[in-house]
């Protein structure tokens, strides 16, 4: 049985500011380090046989926090874990999208591959199709008695659980830890879905966050 412990990054600036963060990215603010931290406190115990990221920043600065509980552990980024791509909207306020459309309306079309894509950005049926296939992908290559770390971004991790779960999730907190075991045969189930031990909540589209106080991001 394979299991996946997904992770979504820790709060950025643009999260506290409100800006469109898909293939942009952001430093974590000191309050999102905080709140990593505690995150890989609580996965410290838990074995880790190998680890995935985006190549974002964003989500390297979050693995390497974890990875730190876990040395040795292999450390692979991969592209199709990349959040949608927001194409020109990318780095701007979410007041100019959000003022159109319901924040949850608008993920939840994305999330049901309904989404046309933004200009210069990517269809979500795309979007999806990638995502499934890196998580595919990995799910190939670890079909043993293994525990694997992922670290990626709201919308993709809520990509896949959906498929899991079947149905609506409500957005995935900062730093929240998901957890999906998979058989043999492919069957998933989620054990547990967005846990917050740092208890920062969401911030990204949904509620505003205050720190913004950045980290440096390191190099790959």
């Amino acid at each position: 049985m394979l299991t996946l412990h997904l992770v979504r990054h820790g709060r950025t600036v643009f999260n506290t500011e409100r800006r469109l963060q898909g293939w942009c990215d952001s430093p974590l603010t000191a309050d999102g380090l905080v709140g990593v931290r505690s995150t890989a406190s609580h996965l410290a115990a838990t074995r880790l046989d190998a680890a995935y990221t985006s190549p974002s920043g964003r989500t390297r600065t979050t693995a390497a926090e974890i990875l730190a509980h876990h040395p040795g552990t292999p450390l692979v980024a991969v592209d199709g874990l990349k959040e949608m791509s927001f194409g020109d909207l990318e780095a701007s306020p979410e007041d100019e999208l959000f003022r159109e459309v319901d924040a949850r309306e608008l993920f939840g079309s994305v999330l049901a591959g309904t989404h046309p894509g933004f200009p210069e950005g990517e269809p979500a049926h795309e979007y999806i199709e990638r995502v499934v296939a890196a998580f595919e992908t990995i799910e190939r290559a670890h079909l043993d008695d293994e525990h694997v770390l992922v670290v990626s971004h709201g919308v993709t991790l809520a990509v896949y659980l959906r498929l899991v779960v079947g149905g609506d999730l409500e957005p995935l907190a900062n730093a929240s830890v998901s957890t999906v075991s998979v058989d043999r045969a492919g069957s998933r189930s989620a054990l547990n879905v967005g846990f917050d031990p740092s208890g920062q909540g969401v911030s990204a589209g949904f509620e505003p966050a205050e720190d913004t106080t950045v980290v440096e991001t390191p190099k790959p």
